[in-house]
């Protein structure tokens, strides 16, 4: 039995969903707040997440930081070090998604070459009348940039758990490749 623990930067333009995302995340499912305050810093919290088919399990820190531009470069500074991403965006704006490559830029800038495994998430499937964002689209644009694509509504419970899983199971397949790596150095 392995406890793993990695920290996981949630980021996107103001008003995706993504404290949404993270409450829904951290309360299994069952809270999801009406009116929400935007997040002017950065919140933190913590997630257990039990790898399918194995007794490991991966103690997620989110790190929910602030989509608003004019807090972006102070909330930057609280990051640290960081082992994962999730970047969110509203399916129902087509400029949310377009500012991911803004994100990307930043966070890459940020963990100057760590590998980092991450998820795009196109959040707010319960606005499919006014989508405007592609899910062929998102999942390309996703690929390129080595991220795994999910559709989410935080507001209907929809899909929240497959991000976060999918982050937890990547971190721990990163941990086993690097104890392999390190078992296939040691004298046999």
């Amino acid at each position: 039995m392995v406890k793993l623990r990695a920290k996981c930067l949630l980021v996107g333009d103001a008003a995706v969903g993504k404290s949404a995302l993270s409450h829904m995340f951290h309360s299994d499912g069952t809270l999801f707040q009406k009116n929400y305050s935007m997040t002017t810093g950065v919140d933190l919290m913590m997630k257990c997440v039990q790898i399918p088919e194995t007794s490991d399990s991966v103690e997620l820190y989110i790190v929910d930081s602030a989509g608003k531009q004019t807090l972006v470069e102070a909330c930057e500074k609280m990051w640290g070090e960081v082992s994962l991403l999730c970047l969110v965006f509203d399916l129902s704006s087509e400029q949310s998604f377009a500012n991911c490559s803004h994100w990307m830029e930043r966070v890459r800038a940020h963990c100057r070459g760590t590998r980092l495994p991450g998820v795009l998430v196109g959040n707010k499937t319960d606005l499919s009348t006014r989508r405007e964002v592609q899910a062929s689209v998102a999942q390309e644009w996703a690929e390129s940039q080595g991220l795994e694509y999910h559709e989410t509504s935080a507001k209907e419970k929809e899909n929240c758990d497959a991000p976060i899983l999918a982050l937890a199971t990547a971190f721990h397949s990163l941990y086993q490749e690097h104890r392999e790596t390190i078992q296939n150095l040691s004298p046999g």
